[in-house]
Formats: structure tokens, sequence, C-alpha cells
């Protein structure tokens, strides 16, 4: 699983609008919200970094968002190349 944290700025006149739209995609979380500079923190989980990438671009896409970045990215699982570290190296 993949979790990543996103700013989203868009007009203060279409926060209500925009964080009802994304609230609606998968996978998405709306965490906070500053109507008056627009300003939407979301958190977004997915599968895999391609399905990450995939649901960010469709955020950039909705009508009115100015801007959406990920500001944060967080594997929530040991990545495969960890089991091959001699356990005398490993010290996670």
């Amino acid at each position: 699983m993949n979790v990543s944290g996103i700013l989203v700025v868009v007009p203060p006149s279409q926060v209500a609008d925009i964080q009802i739209r994304l609230r609606d995609l998968p996978g998405v979380e709306v965490h906070h919200v500053e109507p008056d500079t627009g300003r939407i923190v979301v958190v977004q989980e997915a599968e895999s970094v391609d399905e990450e990438v995939a649901a960010l671009s469709r955020i950039k896409s909705l009508k009115g968002v100015m801007l959406a970045e990920m500001v944060y990215h967080v594997f929530d699982e040991t990545p495969p190349e960890w089991e091959a570290v001699p356990p005398e190296l490993n010290h996670v």
C-alpha cells in the first residue's frame, strides 16, 4: 500500500465543490480545508506507485484545481529488497 499526502489549491469560491469531488475519488480522504486560502490537504491510498501517480493526475485534472502536489509518500510495507539485507546489516 502506498500512502501520500497531497496539497490541493483551488480558488476559495470553489472549495466546497472541489472538496465534494475529491471525496468521490477512490482512495482519497480530505483531512484539512482552509476555505479562505483555497488550500485542501488530502491523503491518498493506492496499491502501487503507478496507481498513485494516476490518482494524483486525476486530482490535478479536476476543473478548478490550480495546484495539486504530493508533499509526502510512504510505503506501508517492507520493500522486497530489504529481505536480501544480511541480518548483521539490518538494524531497522
